[in-house]
């Protein structure tokens, strides 16, 4: 006795296949149309002054932290002597 769920690889090709001999409806064309921008939004000079700007900014803060751990070690010295 030959079951349903045997036959049913064979009923999906039988469906698939009916499908694919079925005309397709052409698809409609989509166009798309790749504009250039007239300028770079932000531009090379303004990305390299924003990289600048942040690097400075780790710069002085790293050594305003230096000049203040050294400061505090230099007074935790000349207390203790």
């Amino acid at each position: 006795m030959i079951s349903l769920y045997s036959l049913l690889p064979f009923a999906f090709f039988l469906l698939t296949s009916a499908a694919a001999q079925q005309p397709q409806q052409p698809q409609p064309t989509i166009i798309v149309k790749l504009v250039e921008p007239e300028g770079d939004p932000t531009g090379l000079a303004a990305v390299l002054i924003g990289a600048l700007g942040l690097t400075g900014v780790i710069v002085v803060m790293a050594v305003l932290l230096g000049l203040v751990t050294g400061a505090v070690l230099f007074w935790i010295r000349s207390r203790s002597a």
